[in-house]
């Protein structure tokens, strides 16, 4: 079967089940004095088709999305699926509030926060400050195979 290869602006209700997957995404943010350098992150897909994550205050990235406030996050399925992947780009807020939330949801999505080890790792990552970020999807490119 040839793969399936499509451009939209919107996000298809398979690839809305597909980013609620417990998947790491690659962000890449678009300033920056050397080529993009994609970064894995947890993500969260929301009710409004907006894509969150959170980043530690004092990120690089941070810098560069106040500067200029595009991005994009790629998923890919894992090895031993079919390839697919979905890319999303568009506009990004920084927001303040939110963030240790988040984080909490998303230690419990990729974390088994029953182990003491994992419920120690969140609780120490939620002593630092942390920012959320919110990709709205301008842009939807995906593969299917």
């Amino acid at each position: 079967m040839a793969p399936v290869t499509a451009v939209e602006t919107t996000l298809t209700p398979e690839d809305r089940d597909f980013l609620r997957r417990p998947l790491h995404g690659f962000l890449t943010v678009a300033a920056g004095p050397r080529p993009p350098q994609p970064r894995p992150v947890w993500f969260e897909l929301t009710t409004e088709d907006t894509i969150e994550l959170f980043t530690a205050a004092g990120a690089a990235k941070v810098r560069h999305l106040r500067a200029d406030p595009r991005a994009s996050l790629v998923v890919a399925a894992p090895v031993g699926e079919r390839e697919r992947w979905v890319s999303v780009t568009g506009p990004v807020t920084v927001e303040s509030d939110g963030a240790a939330d988040l984080a909490r949801r998303l230690a419990a999505r990729y974390w088994d926060l029953d182990d003491p080890a994992r419920a120690a790792d969140l609780e120490a990552m939620l002593a630092d400050e942390y920012l959320r970020v919110v990709l709205r999807p301008q842009r939807v490119s995906r593969v299917a195979v």
